[in-house]
């Protein structure tokens, strides 16, 4: 059993902290941390409520290592789940390497004044993690994450090489609001209304914002349109999987959701550049993120279910094979089981397993990794014990763009 502190109090960390302390056997004791204690303070009454489970709260702003590392030296944990903003990621590795603890995150880091995320940042860090003895768990979530670990457990068990990989997600929910986003709108919205990227014969090819879109079938859910985005697995997935020829992200958007965007981008107001305000200076979309609904706070009346998964096509034994992995969730079940709606919980729960992985041996090494490179069954065996099932379609068809030979 092992201490693990978790910092980030929004909806994924709401998540993380009940299913670790679902999971005693690993996790024996957990400190919630946040910039905003009082949110930590609610989380642990609801875990204690739900689960009979007592945890530590504290206050920290993670945009200073020597914060982080005070913390992590009172509590003493053996690993850090990161699930606060992309921009305090270099603090917390900062922090870890300190104090040779243990790192895990969801999301690579991306600068504020910037809307540009790649993994070069982390990547640097690998030395000087591999010299400390610790490791960092790169994107362990569920996209990047879960679709990580499928992407290698297909490459293991059902191909000799994977030439073609579509990573498909879609929210087909309805939380009742005219427009919101399902994690931090910030950073949903910076990554959104950032140029497409896909992979394609050895090069990035570049896209205009949802320039690239059409229906994907999606299972028990049905055919919804489906936007081309750069998403940072891509960036690993082709570095670690280089048989890949292409590999591309898709997410649908509802007709709804992509007016209110475009007419919020035409009148400035996911700009990311300061702007003076009666005598202050702002940034235009961190005040919408202020004005816009909390992710954490959609679960209650969230219907509706999420699917995401890998399509695949490559060789076995000489001949063309398509396979399709994925997992569905209904917002409603999540919130029965930890007041969250699916996409915090999708999120959250692999991060958990994730740390369960470092802390009981299953994934082990010393420097600074993605989910691929390590063995992915583990992991996959706890997906559904910890809510999270997976399904598995064999010789599918997939569209005609593929090439047929």
């Amino acid at each position: 059993m092992s201490k693990v502190l978790i910092i980030g109090a929004g909806g994924v960390g709401s998540v993380v902290a009940h299913k670790c302390a679902m999971n005693p056997h690993v996790f024996s004791d957990i400190m919630l941390a946040s910039r905003t204690k009082s949110k930590c303070d609610k989380i642990a009454k609801d875990i204690q409520e739900m689960h009979g489970k007592t945890i530590q709260t504290a206050q920290v702003d993670a945009d200073y290592a020597s914060e982080v590392v005070s913390l992590i030296k009172s509590f003493q944990p053996k690993i850090v789940i990161n699930v606060a903003l992309p921009y305090q990621d270099l603090p917390i590795m900062d922090a870890c390497l300190e104090t040779k603890v243990h790192y895990l995150d969801t999301a690579n880091y991306e600068p504020r004044d910037v809307a540009k995320f790649e993994y070069k940042w982390q990547w640097a860090y690998h030395d000087r993690y591999k010299e400390a003895g610790i490791m960092a768990v790169l994107g362990c979530g569920f996209d990047p994450g879960v679709t990580g670990i499928f992407t290698k457990y297909a490459s293991i068990h059902h191909f000799d090489e994977i030439h073609y990989l579509d990573i498909v997600d879609c929210n087909a929910g309805n939380h009742g609001k005219e427009f919101a986003t399902n994690f931090n709108p910030e950073i949903n919205i910076r990554e959104i209304t950032a140029k497409g990227r896909y992979w394609e014969n050895g090069k990035w090819i570049e896209t205009e914002p949802l320039e690239i879109h059409k229906p994907i079938e999606y299972p028990e859910i049905g055919p919804k349109e489906s936007y081309l985005l750069y998403h940072e697995e891509l960036e690993s997935l082709v570095k670690n999987f280089p048989t890949l020829k292409r590999a591309r992200f898709w997410m649908t958007f509802s007709e709804k959701y992509i007016t209110h965007l475009r007419v919020l981008e035409n009148v400035g107001m996911t700009s990311i550049k300061p702007i003076n305000f009666k005598g202050m200076e702002i940034v235009p979309l961190e005040f919408l993120k202020a004005v816009l609904p909390q992710p954490d706070t959609l679960g209650e009346n969230y219907t509706g279910k999420t699917s995401i998964g890998c399509q695949i096509r490559g060789i076995k034994n000489g001949k063309i094979k398509t396979y399709f992995i994925y997992n569905n969730c209904d917002h409603a079940e999540c919130y029965r089981e930890v007041k969250a709606q699916a996409v915090s919980y999708t999120t959250g729960v692999p991060a958990m397993i994730g740390a369960m992985m470092v802390l009981t041996g299953k994934w082990s090494g010393a420097g600074v990794f993605n989910v691929e490179e390590f063995d992915p069954d583990p992991f996959m065996e706890q997906l559904p014990l910890q809510g999270l099932p997976w399904h598995e379609l064999h010789d599918i068809e997939l569209p005609h763009e593929y090439p047929s030979v």
